[in-house]
């Protein structure tokens, strides 16, 4: 076996211990937690971000949020966001940042006028600094990491590390939802989101991080085997992932995760040479063979109850008439929001709250696009305007970049069903503007 690959099995490991450690020792969480920021912040202090440590520090928080959230490891629970920033904003202290980055400084800027606004509107019996953390963290956070990868180059090697880094800490996450429920058949009463499965937490969350990490081990099945142990790794990881995340029964994750894998294995047959086309070939016929043993699996686990969800049936095999479970009312109705206050919006956090005066109840948007409209008006329309087309402008110069379909697909499907809950899709989006070499030249 390669030094490389006894790395890369290490590695595997490790995180199969600290998902086992996270589930068994009640202090563990806070443990992990806390050693990811202050270890991520010394190891780009100590560096000072020669090599662009800051991006796999950053991953690795990344990777890390969702076990973290569901278990209570960090300090806050919208603190991974805010760890990203933090981060961030030490690489540029010590790298700086591109000054044609000037979209996303314009970006921010629109986001102010609706924040301000809210401050003089806001019901106050709704706490003011949560509803502002909750809905612009996000959009900031992008923006910073935006700004600090503009243009910045990296290695292809060293982007693909940057993935393994997120995708390590989903491993842990495997692991624990593994252990939090030993017995599927148990859980599963009906069609709908599954919280036992996604070890008690937010199905729509969960599923979207193991579809990420779907993404990154079928990736690097795919481009970064290069021994028949790690290959095999690999699968075995894919195919976990995968069925876990079908059986959290939120299906945007999974959808996205497949999405990104065949926008990934369309770019790479058309990018390599006629002569690699073969072992491409092959290694399609490998995922295929990855999802068809997943959903093999999960259906016979779930008595069919997965292939009752994805054909939107509820456990009777009734059509259910949402397709979208009530996402495409809550659109309807940020619309209308818009309407009424097509300038600057609303304000930050506000179209909570006029779905609460109006029908009593607090629903929470699952939309980034229908929000930022509904909230910061045209301002809004502008800046998801400028996050559109900077990336796809770049990619006209960017063509080394295989991942960067996928990752604006993962930013744009994900923030579609998940908003910005997470710091994943903010930080991703990021990565699609890279400028990525064969060679190091970071």
């Amino acid at each position: 076996m390669l030094k490389s690959d006894k790395t890369y099995f290490y590695l595997i490991l490790i995180h199969l211990v600290i998902g086992t450690l996270i589930y068994y020792v009640p202090l563990m969480p806070k443990i992990y937690g806390y050693s990811i920021i202050f270890g991520g912040i010394f190891y780009i202090i100590n560096s000072k971000n020669a090599n662009n440590e800051v991006l796999y520090a950053t991953a690795y928080m990344v990777g890390s949020e969702i076990v973290l959230r569901m278990t209570d490891g960090n300090p806050v629970y919208e603190f991974s966001k805010f760890g990203v920033m933090i981060f961030i904003i030490i690489g540029i202290y010590f790298k700086g940042s591109s000054k044609y980055a000037v979209p996303y400084w314009i970006f921010l800027l629109l986001l102010i006028p609706a924040t301000i606004y809210t401050t003089t509107e806001l019901n106050y019996t709704i706490s003011l600094r949560k509803e502002i953390s909750f809905n612009i963290s996000g959009p900031v956070c992008l923006a910073l990491c935006s700004i600090y990868t503009y243009n910045r180059r990296v290695s292809s090697e060293q982007l693909s590390n940057i993935l393994l880094c997120i995708g390590l800490p989903i491993i842990a996450c495997l692991v624990y939802l593994t252990l939090y429920t030993p017995n599927i058949k148990e859980a599963i009463i009906d069609t709908n989101s599954n919280g036992v499965t996604s070890g008690g937490f937010g199905p729509n969350q969960v599923s979207t991080m193991l579809g990420l990490g779907m993404f990154i081990f079928v990736s690097r099945m795919v481009l970064n085997s290069k021994s028949k142990y790690v290959f095999i790794i690999n699968l075995a990881i894919s195919i976990y992932m995968t069925y876990r995340g079908l059986i959290t029964f939120s299906r945007g994750g999974v959808i996205t995760g497949f999405v990104m894998i065949a926008s990934l294995l369309v770019v790479s047959f058309f990018f390599i040479s006629s002569a690699n086309r073969i072992r491409m070939l092959i290694m399609i016929g490998f995922v295929a063979m990855v999802f068809t043993l997943a959903w093999n699996y999960s259906s016979e686990q779930t008595n069919g109850m997965i292939d009752k969800r994805y054909a939107n049936k509820d456990a009777a095999g009734r059509v259910k008439e949402d397709k979208l479970s009530g996402r495409g009312e809550l659109a309807e109705d940020e619309f209308e929001i818009f309407k009424k206050h097509p300038i600057i919006g609303v304000g930050v956090g506000r179209s909570m709250e006029h779905r609460f005066e109006r029908t009593g109840e607090i629903v929470v948007s699952h939309s980034e696009i229908t929000r930022m409209i509904a909230e910061h008006g045209a301002l809004g329309i502008l800046g998801l305007m400028i996050l559109f087309l900077t990336p796809l402008i770049l990619y006209l110069d960017n063509k080394y970049n295989v991942y960067l379909l996928c990752f604006l697909f993962f930013w744009l499907l994900t923030i579609n069903h998940a908003a910005m809950r997470l710091a994943a899709p903010a930080f991703m989006y990021s990565l699609s503007l890279l400028k990525v070499s064969i060679k190091d030249e970071a």
